[in-house]
């Protein structure tokens, strides 16, 4: 993780500056290189080049073999961009190691160091690039012997394999290989598959599998993340009629060395890619303008790529979108071994935290079947999904980041990692993680991403076409390997609203917004989509097709509509029925209470002498 530390080297405007003093967590005090002048600065201002251009995305557009290239480049250079003071003794020691030159290990390390970014690793094309360079038998010969010959438990060494590989190619008469063209063959292969052919799965699970209940390295912030889902323990309600609609999802980024909650998203929809990928860029990009609209006046400090993500083995953790983003941005994407719980503690506790605070709202499901006894979850429901984020949006930056924690030696989690940004009296501070420069496009990184073929009349997603100028020089682009189909390119797709795609544009590797071809369809969100094609399908009078779908949507919204008048007329038409009630009800009282018979009789057949009132007649003298 680069970090911003006292005597860092930063560019402040396009200057550059020395790090003098970390003052809060959004304030450095520098000192410009040129001038001498001290400057107190937003960390936000301050960059690690000069130049400002966001980062290109040949990360989605590399080839695997060339990315696994690249990623093994990182992984040779990741101990020297770990040290806080770089040796050339340190730098000679990683080139031995690797078998590389010191000028290619000093190569990398300046190329990474500029960007970040592990695409930057990636091999430069060679102005010979295309050319022939094994005969395609001789190719094939040789991943047959690695395969038949290396990748086997009697582990034949390098050398018995080049032999065996030599003699069969004077044999059949075919230009022999150079040593090293073997060597590289095999030091591009997976090292855990290698080791495992090799020396068994056993050996293999022991040298490259993390140890039981420990995280390696998780010391500080952003070290190591724990993501994953849970069920919420209440049932919610819909915005219009306030009806219950069911039991939403969480999905939470766990900083496991501080117990800070990094990122979180509260969700209707089952735990997917893209609720996993709107989680982690929260958690990586800084948080004073989402908690500002909120209207919530708290630190939520954490921000910053983590070096390791910790997840389980469900689906939605294992697709390309996810591996390839935390490679582009050098993370490491590790899962918890089956079977084996006791990997995720740390996560699985804030759950149980989380969840026990749930359970004092109303509308609250309760653990099990026996703590809800006969309480009425739905009838007493009443936060929608908005209110229940802003819920636990507080609770998180108010409550659980400042109360002391049990597994940290009872300290609340933003007091251990103000330390540990910060350092104490004991320990230094790692610094501040550098900001991110392009918010958009690390978003975009994290966003499930289809690939289609372009076409005269644009692209085509689920039955839906997009369009733009930017599309027109691809069109009908045959594919490199295939050159009788169509090239399929990138394009991301944020399912909050599908009514832009984003086209990854190969010449300058940027996201370029194409909107529907139709411009007079609505904006809608994929959840809309499905559920439009589901009301297709169930028809089976109607072919699928974009317009049959858009009506599917039009009539879908317009059932809500009538859902929500009627709603309200039937309300209407109870509260009129129950003040025509009530004062049916007075006016039956009212007859009761006037309609009483005297309790003294009256005698009719009094004298006039005796019927005659006196006034005073009752009243005694003294």
């Amino acid at each position: 993780m680069i970090s911003i530390v006292p005597g860092k080297l930063v560019y402040w405007r396009g200057d550059g500056a020395i790090v003098i003093e970390i003052k809060s967590f959004s304030r450095l005090l520098i000192r410009l290189i040129e001038s001498g002048k001290t400057e107190q600065v937003d960390v936000q201002d301050i960059a690690l080049k000069v130049s400002s251009e966001s980062p290109a995305h040949t990360h989605l557009l590399a080839k695997d073999k060339e990315w696994e290239l690249a990623v093994e480049r990182y992984e040779i250079i990741k101990p020297l961009l770990l040290l806080k003071k770089r040796t050339a003794e340190s730098v000679q020691t990683v080139a031995r190691k690797s078998n590389k030159g010191v000028a290619t290990i000093y190569r990398w390390l300046k190329t990474y160091e500029e960007t970040g970014l592990v695409s930057s690793l990636l091999r430069q094309k060679r102005s010979d690039s295309g050319t022939l360079k094994l005969d395609p038998e001789v190719n094939e010969l040789i991943d047959s012997y690695i395969q038949n010959h290396y990748l086997k438990q009697e582990r034949k060494s390098i050398t018995k394999v080049f032999t065996l590989l030599k003699s069969e190619c004077q044999k059949l008469e075919l230009p022999v290989p150079h040593k090293n063209t073997v060597y590289a063959r095999i030091k591009q292969l997976d090292r855990k598959n290698t080791f495992k052919s090799r020396l068994g799965a056993k050996a293999a699970k022991q040298k490259y599998d993390p140890k039981t209940g420990s995280f390696p390295g998780a010391d500080y912030p952003n070290s190591v993340v724990q993501v994953d889902h849970t069920p919420v323990d209440i049932i919610v309600v819909d915005e219009q009629h306030r009806h219950p609609i069911g039991r939403p999802f969480l999905t939470i980024c766990l900083d496991v060395a501080t117990k800070m909650i990094s990122g979180f998203k509260m969700t209707l929809d089952p735990p997917g890619s893209s609720s996993a990928g709107l989680c982690l860029s929260q958690a990586i990009l800084p948080k004073e303008n989402w908690l500002a609209k909120r209207d919530i006046d708290a630190e939520w400090p954490i921000f910053g790529k983590m070096q390791k993500i910790h997840v389980d083995n469900a689906k939605e953790f294992r697709g390309d979108m996810l591996k390839r983003a935390c490679q582009q941005h050098g993370i490491i994407l590790e899962f918890r071994p089956r079977g084996q719980p006791n990997y995720g503690p740390h996560v699985e506790r804030a759950f149980r935290t989380f969840m026990q605070e749930v359970q004092d709202l109303p509308g609250t499901t309760f653990s099990n079947v026996q703590m809800k006894l006969d309480y009425d979850s739905e009838g007493k429901a009443c936060m929608t999904l908005s209110e229940l984020d802003l819920w636990f949006s507080v609770f998180v930056v108010y409550c659980y980041h400042h109360r002391p924690h049990r597994g940290i030696s009872n300290i609340p989690p933003i007091k251990l990692y103000s330390e540990a940004i910060f350092g104490s009296k004991d320990k230094p501070g790692i610094g501040l993680p550098f900001p991110i420069e392009d918010e958009e496009t690390l978003r975009l990184d994290f966003t499930p991403y289809i690939k289609r073929s372009i076409q005269p009349h644009g692209v085509e997603a689920d039955y839906i076409f997009y369009y733009s100028d930017a599309l027109r020089k691809w069109i009908g682009t045959p594919d490199e390997d295939t050159p009788n189909k169509s090239k399929k390119f990138i394009f991301a797709r944020d399912p909050r609203d599908i009514s832009h795609i984003y086209f990854l544009d190969p010449d300058s590797k940027r996201y370029v917004p194409i909107p529907y071809l139709n411009s007079s369809h609505p904006s809608i969100s994929l959840w809309e989509l499905k559920a439009a094609k589901k009301l297709v399908v169930d028809n089976e009078a109607y072919a699928i097709d974009e317009e049959t779908i858009f009506r599917g949507i039009e009539k879908l919204r317009k059932i809500e509509e009538e859902a929500i008048e009627k709603t309200r007329l039937a309300k209407q038409q109870r509260a009129t029925e129950k003040r025509k009630r009530r004062q049916a009800e007075r006016r039956r009282n009212w007859q009761v209470e006037h309609n009483v018979k005297p309790s003294i009789e009256i005698n009719d057949e009094l004298t006039p002498e005796e019927d005659e009132i006196l006034p005073f007649t009752d009243i005694e003298l003294y």
